[in-house]
């Protein structure tokens, strides 16, 4: 219930599109809380179905490489074979051979030198579940909580496979969305997930070649597939072109969206709304400044990320154990949307600042963890370590922001520091001396960027004597 004189803020998804890219902001009380950007050149193989061609089976690694046409072969863990139990205890020889022909599924993008992940536990979503051509199993998400929606929606699951004996065989998940649907829906999805199937084993036995058979829709009609909850209110979208494609594919998959369909035609850019563009400035620095003063600063590597809260220049108006807590609520809350702004996943380790008091310690893991409750990809969180580090991990489930938008300083070798101008004029006075001991020259032109050589303020030169070069030679 709302305070007298609060109006309630809207949540919507923002879609916008250009010939390069498109952005999809996921707006929850007013504020960008995830971003996904798919673009036109590099888009993302998550999802899609190929045929693949064993190349290499490797038994020390329980793993074999698989050419899916990709420039780069795929790598298959032995877990991720169909019917595998997970535990990878089977012998990957045995199973595999190369040459061998086998359908797969991008599960991971490639990244950095490594390949794309892959899986031949095949899954094919639609709205409302998802498809698995193992087993027989019917499952709920885990997000539906209430026992009876559970069994209501397990009941008409199966009823509308024993209504529809043209339907794909085999293992059922209902998704979230699912929750209060009804069996025309169902009866809906499963019709689509059964075309989409019986397409794909058509064309895997007419090729036996590494091809593509199955590509999952584009970022703008996954967005509303996937990310319509209960709460978005409306879907903005700022390409005329799109709009009108979204409307029939609302209509016929996703109804109960069509009428939040909005074509956006504002003055401003439609990412500055809710200020979109600044969140996304903010989480490619690795400082983030919270509104009492102090202030994160999130350091991403291949490893694992760390986090690390400061005051900054909050320093409260009582004592300091009250301080630090305040920053560290604070804190914990700002990092959690950092977390799904980044899209972050792997190892995370939380430094805190030091609290004596043990129920402020509580406190603030409790907050942390309230924060990622509403976060879509699953998390786990630790509780405080010896050391007072707060150890979490979140799924990866596509690339983070940083490596989606930027790439490694050609000049620091991913670093994040570059050698002061001081530090690179010395290094090339020492190579000139180096030079000047095995060479006979008159003198050497150097070209250096304007930032880094300025030790004698004429900008881009370096002015110095050697009594090696008889009467001085400057440069």
């Amino acid at each position: 219930m709302l305070l007298p004189g609060l109006l309630k803020v809207s949540d919507e998804i923002l879609i916008n599109v250009s010939p390069m890219e498109t952005r999809v902001a996921v707006i929850e009380n007013g504020v960008a809380q995830d971003v996904h950007i798919e673009r036109t050149v590099g888009k993302t193989m998550v999802g899609n179905i190929y045929v693949g061609k064993v190349v290499r089976v490797l038994p020390g690694m329980e793993a074999a490489f698989v050419d899916f046409g990709s420039d780069r072969n795929g790598f298959l863990h032995v877990s991720d074979l169909a019917g595998s139990d997970q535990s990878g205890s089977e012998d990957i020889a045995d199973v595999l051979r190369e040459g061998q022909k086998l359908l797969v599924q991008v599960a991971k993008d490639p990244l950095g030198n490594k390949g794309a992940r892959l899986t031949a536990q095949l899954s094919i979503s639609s709205r409302y579940l998802v498809f698995m051509p193992e087993g027989e199993h019917i499952g709920v998400s885990q997000k539906i909580t209430d026992a009876e929606e559970r069994n209501r929606l397990q009941g008409l699951l199966r009823g509308a496979l024993s209504q529809d004996e043209s339907a794909a065989r085999g293992s059922y998940i209902l998704r979230t969305v699912a929750d209060g649907v009804g069996l025309d829906e169902i009866l809906a999805d499963l019709r689509f997930l059964t075309r989409v199937w019986h397409a794909v084993n058509q064309q895997s036995r007419e090729t036996s070649r590494p091809q593509l058979l199955h590509q999952d829709l584009s970022l703008a009609f996954r967005a509303i597939r996937d990310l319509v909850a209960p709460g978005i209110e409306r879907i903005r979208i700022d390409s005329r072109e799109t709009f009108a494609a979204l409307q029939p594919f609302c209509q016929e998959y996703v109804p109960e969206a069509a009428h939040l369909l909005e074509l956006y035609a504002g003055d401003h850019p439609l990412f500055d709304l809710h200020g979109v563009e600044e969140d996304l400035r903010v989480a490619l620095s690795p400082r983030v400044d919270l509104a009492s003063g102090g202030y994160l600063i999130i350091d991403q590597t291949e490893a694992m990320t760390t986090i690390d809260v400061n005051t900054g220049s909050f320093v409260g108006r009582r004592k300091l154990e009250d301080t630090l807590f305040k920053t560290n609520l604070e804190a914990a809350t700002v990092l959690a949307r950092q977390l799904r702004l980044r899209n972050l996943g792997g190892i995370i380790i939380i430094d805190f600042i030091d609290m004596q008091d043990a129920a402020h310690r509580q406190q603030v893991h409790m907050t942390l963890a309230s924060a990622l409750a509403s976060d879509p990809v699953r998390t786990h969180i630790t509780g405080v370590s010896e050391l007072g580090l707060v150890e979490m991990t979140r799924k990866r489930s596509r690339e983070s922001l940083e490596h989606l938008l930027c790439e490694g300083c050609p000049h620091c070798q991913g670093r994040g520091v570059l050698k002061t101008p001081e530090t690179v004029c010395l290094e090339i006075y020492r190579e000139i001396v180096r030079d000047s001991r095995v060479s006979d020259n008159d003198g050497l032109q150097i070209l250096a960027a304007r930032r880094s050589v300025s030790l004698c303020g004429r900008s881009g030169t370096i002015c110095w004597q050697n009594p090696e070069f008889p009467g001085g030679t400057y440069l």
